[in-house]
């Protein structure tokens, strides 16, 4: 390729995809790379096939908690059959994806990428290309572990296409990934330990509903011990020993499986950055608010490769794309609005939170918060769960501020609380809605 194309991007996942599309259709001449299969993290090896195995896992949990209430045997995962329902969604999308770029007038390439000079790339064997602009979307990859033995841990992705499932497995790490596959796992039979280095689990989430998710995991047979740091893994007669220590005492645990769950970085060491004078912080891309870079204007970059206030969620990365290559083709400088972005750790039930932390929120002022424990309720009651709680904060104006909720289905229901904040409501308005009933949305009036 000879001509200096208008946009290169580097990230064929969802913020890179969108963003190469809007580009194309506006007129630019647009390619997009990447090393890996077309569709990005949350496509091929994050929250869709997790979710996918997640539906297993929430069936087997569903007929257990109505037993004996008018459901009975011992239902099962079948992990190989479970895993082709997976891959019947994930195997698909790299063939739609670059078909669907195609058909938008974006030129699909492969391999691996990086900056030779401001205005160039080279990606690998294939030569350079010039660019006018460059997007970086590369996404995030397991945070590098520096104990001896780390190298026999598994990452996220590798859990997400084991054709079998082991029996004993360890997480390390008490973030999303450990606690979800946890939830996955422990249900389809495995004995599952989470050793987490710090004092408090999912600390993005409300520590209240985070002890009401801990005791439900317990509950669900997943061993979960805190302050633990991991010293090193061993091989132990064709599995593994994690020797771990808490205050000054060592303990082992034995795993057939250790899985790392401990954090991801931005994902772009390789894309040699100070060759076009790209600077960072914070481990991903420098940008300025409306997400280009200062030190090298040509180039802006969205969803976890840069530093921005965005949490790490596809729906983030998928706005700041827009918002990226929006500035891009009018010279604006347009900044992303991230108020009312809900998050969820898909754990059975699920942990769902928007808006400010308690904490937060006290800081600011005189608020109101309101806890609820919503376990005996109708929506609990008809399913047989016994963990559930939601936590409501408004200012004194009656603006709901925050929203955290721990139980089934209300993954679905923050998005109700995430609309009221981005539009500004206040608890009297979102009151005022007419929910089909019995549904949760019809709890939520009662919730304030």
């Amino acid at each position: 390729m000879t001509a200096t194309l208008d946009l290169i991007v580097i990230g064929a996942g969802m913020a890179g995809i969108t963003a190469a599309k809007k580009c194309s259709k506006a007129g630019w001449s647009v390619a997009i790379v990447d090393e890996l299969p077309y569709g990005g993290t949350c496509a091929l090896r994050g929250c869709d096939p997790k979710k996918m195995l997640r539906a297993g896992a929430e069936a087997i949990e569903a007929a257990r908690r109505l037993s004996g209430k008018g459901i009975t045997g011992e239902p099962r995962i079948n992990w190989p059959e479970l895993m082709k329902h997976k891959e019947s969604f994930t195997d698909p999308v790299p063939e739609s994806m670059e078909a669907g770029l195609k058909e938008a007038g974006v030129r699909p390439l492969h391999g691996r990428a990086r900056f030779t000079a401001e205005d160039r790339i080279e990606i690998e064997g294939q030569g350079e290309i010039a660019f006018r602009h460059a997007l970086i979307a590369t996404g995030a990859k397991p945070r590098l572990l520096e104990f001896p033995g780390a190298e026999k841990l598994i990452d996220s992705t590798d859990f997400l296409n084991l054709a079998e499932l082991p029996q004993r497995i360890t997480f390390v790490g008490g973030g999303y990934i450990s606690f979800e596959f946890a939830h996955i796992a422990a249900r389809a039979g495995a004995q599952v330990t989470i050793l987490d280095r710090r004092t408090r689990q999912l600390k993005m989430f409300d520590p209240d509903l985070v002890d009401m998710l801990l005791d439900r995991s317990r509950a669900a047979g997943i061993e979960i011990i805190d302050e633990a740091a991991i010293e090193r893994v061993e091989d132990a007669d064709g599995a593994h020993r994690v020797v771990y220590r808490t205050a000054d005492k060592s303990h082992t645990v034995e795993a057939d499986l250790v899985v790392h769950g401990a954090g991801r970085v931005p994902s772009i060491d390789h894309l040699e950055l100070g060759a076009a004078g790209i600077e960072t912080e914070q481990g991903g891309v420098k940008v300025t608010p409306w997400l280009q870079s200062p030190s090298s204007p040509r180039i802006f970059a969205a969803g976890d490769a840069a530093a921005s206030p965005g949490k790490p969620l596809t729906p983030v990365a998928v706005f700041e794309g827009k918002i990226a290559v929006s500035n891009m083709l009018t010279e604006k400088r347009t900044e992303p609005d991230y108020t009312g972005v809900p998050s969820v750790v898909f754990t059975i039930p699920e942990l769902a939170r928007v808006g400010m932390l308690e904490e937060e929120a006290r800081a600011r002022g005189d608020v109101e918060v309101r806890f609820t424990d919503t376990s005996g309720w109708f929506s609990q009651k008809r399913l047989g769960e016994s963990h559930a709680g939601v936590k409501v904060i408004t200012a004194k104006d009656g603006k709901i501020l925050g929203a955290h909720m721990f139980g089934p289905d209300y993954a679905e229901l923050i998005n109700i609380f995430s609309l009221a904040i981005k539009l500004g409501l206040t608890a009297a308005q979102v009151k005022t809605m007419p929910a089909a009933y019995p549904t949760g949305a019809s709890d939520i009036g009662s919730l304030f």
